[in-house]
């Protein structure tokens, strides 16, 4: 009896110190960090959501951009870090890309990171150059057939979201369109700009400003539903393809083994955040919709998009060693 009333002050002794310590925390600095750079969607969400945590939490809120190799190079440190967490790790659409694209990651996406909440998603937008005489995904289609092999699209690279929507919209249209593969978006863009390419899905947060200067022809977005920042942009289902989609997604996670008690904290806070009206409308305004959804739900996210674009990957038949 006493070992038990013992092993049973013990038990509560470790839960009182494990929420003075959830409590106290953050004593320090704590950092967002992902594998892109800056100005990029995940960048710009992740300042958004980064100063209103810095204000809630009394300490400073540090953005670690840290591109390189499809955004794995920004995972694998986000995996090896202190599990205290004053590292939070922004995981994309990418992580759940890589996992079937790479023949070999050194961190492992599932087990490596605790799920904290989908922060948001992300429609692409089909855009073409304004020169292209189609306005439209019918005409789009019907162009493409009548000029097989003469269009083509470019994305940030192979096995990017850019590059698997371009390949599994010619798959459900049958149309064989070009992919051209740079070295992250911006030069492919230029080409786009200029004519050289004729198509691009990208993130909408990306896209919106060239649509609204006239840069860029939007055709369709790739969500089940109209984006709010571009309302009169079809989707891909209104314009005659059933079940396409393909959206992009930001989602919060922390290393594995990190104390519950500072998990539960940070999915509190960054939940709470996520629901303050001005980050809706400052993200809203971008063409991000806001989640924030349990830690389960969206675990169970991570394995539905793995799922979905392992079959993108596997249909298009890229891979990287």
């Amino acid at each position: 009896m006493k070992s038990l009333l013992v092993s049973l002050a013990a038990a509560t002794a470790f839960a009182a110190t494990c929420s003075h310590a959830a409590d106290a925390w953050p004593t320090r600095p704590v950092r967002i960090l992902f594998g892109f750079p800056a100005a990029s969607a995940t960048d710009v969400i992740a300042r958004v959501v980064g100063q209103k945590l810095s204000d809630k939490w009394g300490q400073p809120v540090v953005i670690d951009n840290r591109p390189g190799a499809g955004g794995n190079l920004g995972s694998e440190m986000a995996a090896r870090a202190p599990a205290d967490g004053y590292t939070i790790f922004f995981g994309t659409v990418a992580n759940a890309i890589s996992t079937s694209l790479y023949s070999k990651l050194n961190y492992d996406y599932l087990k490596d990171f605790t799920p904290i909440t989908l922060v948001a998603t992300t429609p692409l937008v089909l855009v073409a150059n304004p020169s292209l005489p189609v306005n439209n995904v019918k005409d789009l289609v019907a162009y493409a057939k009548a000029h097989p092999g003469k269009l083509n699209f470019g994305s940030g690279g192979v096995g990017t979201s850019n590059h698997l929507a371009g390949e599994m919209f010619k798959a459900s249209t049958g149309t064989d369109l070009v992919h051209v593969a740079y070295k992250g978006t911006p030069a492919a863009y230029s080409d786009l700009f200029s004519g050289q390419v004729s198509l691009m899905w990208d993130n909408i947060v990306a896209v919106t400003p060239h649509v609204i200067a006239g840069r860029l022809k939007p055709l369709a977005v790739t969500s089940t539903h109209r984006a709010a920042s571009l309302p009169n942009v079809p989707t891909m289902e209104e314009s005659g393809l059933p079940g396409f989609e393909a959206v992009s997604w930001i989602g919060a996670l922390v290393p594995a083994g990190t104390p519950k008690a500072v998990v539960d904290k940070i999915y509190t806070d960054l939940v709470a955040v996520l629901r303050m009206p001005d980050v809706k409308e400052k993200l809203g305004v971008l063409g991000a919709e806001v989640v924030g959804n349990t830690p389960e739900q969206f675990a169970a996210w991570n394995r539905n998009e793995i799922t979905k674009w392992s079959k993108a990957v596997k249909d298009s038949g890229a891979h990287i060693d």
